[in-house]
């Protein structure tokens, strides 16, 4: 994210979801929100995370999400956020529910499995074939399992393809 200048998270999970068998674009440190659009509109993922470490997430990533989905190529992309996202520590449900609610599959904070994360990849639909993209849109509840789109877990990073 745009006020997020740690790079050691976004490596580790770049390098946790290339263990899981997908291709990243890691777009690195203070992406702006226009660049990140772009990028994303570009590539077509099938899954844009965003990690904070630096305790802004929360903020920055409401406005994220708003670019994003405001977009009609990624209204649909999952996507997911996850680190330090408030100074006051993590677990706060109001926080979880509020960036659900504005637009993010998943919430994934610090202090907790990584195994949820992995969890929740693994339950992401298959990727659909480029171009086609109401093949590739989600039902309107996002077609994830509930626990998937609300467990709290480790951090989050680039974009996956």
């Amino acid at each position: 994210m745009a006020s997020d200048s740690h790079t050691w998270n976004l490596v580790f999970l770049q390098l946790l979801l290339e263990e899981l068998g997908h291709r990243v674009t890691n777009l690195g440190a203070c992406v702006p929100d226009e660049l990140l659009v772009s990028e994303c509109r570009r590539i077509e993922p099938d899954l844009i995370v965003l990690s904070s470490v630096n305790g802004h997430g929360y903020h920055d990533g409401l406005r994220v999400i708003q670019a994003l989905r405001a977009c009609p190529e990624l209204a649909a992309t999952p996507t997911v956020i996850g680190g330090k996202l408030g100074i006051a520590g993590s677990g706060d449900p109001d926080r979880q529910r509020s960036l659900l609610a504005a637009g993010y599959d998943g919430v994934f904070e610090e202090g907790r499995s990584v195994a949820d994360f992995r969890s929740f990849v693994g339950a992401l639909p298959a990727a659909a074939p480029r171009g086609l993209s109401a093949d590739r849109a989600l039902p309107a509840d996002r077609a994830l399992p509930a626990a998937a789109r609300t467990l709290p877990t480790a951090t989050a990073s680039g974009v996956l393809r």
